[in-house]
């Protein structure tokens, strides 16, 4: 963190190792293993149900594992309580004191902390700096917006200079465009500060737009950690692509191997090469990938380029345009710029295409 709030302590890393958390016969939590490096912007993204807010609540101390490990900073916190693990956390809902001024609130977890009174003012100024409300000390939540509230919370997070700040879906309770100025915000705050933040969320937009990784989890379980461009351009699953966005998904089964190639089969589509998994083998069941977006749409010529089917949906969304295209015996989504509208009407015959380097090729 920046020398405002943190002194000239580097940012420190997150080890959870094979940790475990059940709910009677449940398993919230079931041998999820993450590393977060030091200084890094890493979300846990997965949608409701999937454990992530346990994972977050494990970490915090405000819950106990029944198996693993947690490190912070390379020193062991697996049985640590909250007060000891130098966190600082930022709820769905704020949580601020309402009787409160604005300054208060910020120095709340300073005074926990037994930091002398003469201390605690310029520490929290810095804070109120650092998230742009300086003049705003004397305010009460109720006098604040939903976003100015919600950098409160953050001014009270960093304002006990944390090695870790843990944020749960903080801000899912904002209208969709103080969501996205608030996006933009946190960003800048955590390149400015440098402290090392953990994230969930279920929304894929703000895991994208925060992070430099992201672990996507489902039912207690890691699918894959990536940066947000390997998760969505090379999903490791089924459940992984379908959850970052729309995608066409194909059955087929590998038809031959050559080094780190394999050639898919798929049933009235043309053989395509791609990334082979680690232990495939010849005659193993896939799913091809592709996302709408890397679909090229011709209208239908005397040599079509690909298969030529019709369009039988349009949904314009502003700067995108939606198409399904009905093939003989399936149907495909493209996803265009609008300048290509009246060329590609509904009904219109068109020839579907792509490049295999944009396929994607998962276990079935």
């Amino acid at each position: 963190m920046a020398a405002a709030t943190r002194g000239e302590r580097a940012p420190a890393g997150l080890e959870a190792a094979s940790l475990v958390k059940r709910f009677g016969g449940t398993a919230a939590v079931d041998g999820i293993d993450v590393a977060v490096r030091p200084g890094e912007f890493f979300t846990v993204l997965g949608p409701s149900g999937c454990g992530k807010t346990t994972f977050l609540r494990l970490v915090a101390g405000i819950l106990s594992p029944d198996a693993g490990r947690i490190a912070i900073g390379g020193a062991d916190v697996t049985r640590a309580p909250i007060w000891a693990r130098r966190i600082g956390l930022v709820f769905q809902n704020y949580a601020l004191f309402p009787h409160l001024t604005v300054a208060q609130n910020v120095a709340f977890g300073l005074a926990m902390q037994k930091v002398p009174r003469a201390e605690r003012a310029p520490r929290v100024a810095r804070a109120l700096q650092t998230v742009r409300l300086e003049g705003y000390e004397k305010r009460k939540p109720a006098e604040l917006s939903g976003g100015q509230q919600q950098r409160v919370a953050l001014a009270r997070a960093i304002v006990i200079e944390p090695d870790l700040l843990l944020l749960d879906e903080p801000l899912s309770n904002l209208d969709a465009r103080l969501r996205e100025d608030m996006r933009s915000e946190l960003a800048d705050l955590q390149r400015r500060v440098g402290i090392t933040t953990v994230l969930v969320t279920h929304d894929i937009h703000e895991a994208f737009a925060l992070s430099d990784r992201v672990a996507v989890m489902r039912s207690g379980k890691v699918e894959q950690i990536g940066a947000p461009t390997e998760l969505y351009e090379r999903p490791a699953s089924r459940f992984v692509a379908g959850f970052l966005g729309p995608v066409n998904e194909w059955p087929g089964r590998v038809a031959a191997l050559d080094g780190g190639t394999a050639e898919i089969a798929v049933d009235g589509l043309r053989p395509c090469r791609v990334a082979a998994g680690a232990g495939w083998r010849v005659g193993d069941a896939v799913a091809l990938v592709l996302r709408p977006e890397r679909v090229r749409l011709d209208p239908a010529g005397d040599d079509p380029a690909g298969p030529v089917g019709r369009i039988d949906q349009v949904a314009h969304l502003g700067n995108l345009v939606n198409y399904r295209i009905a093939l003989a015996d399936r149907a495909v989504l493209a996803q265009t710029a609008p300048g290509r509208t009246r060329a590609l009407a509904l009904g219109a015959a068109v020839a579907v295409a792509w490049d295999d380097a944009d396929l994607a090729a998962v276990a079935s």
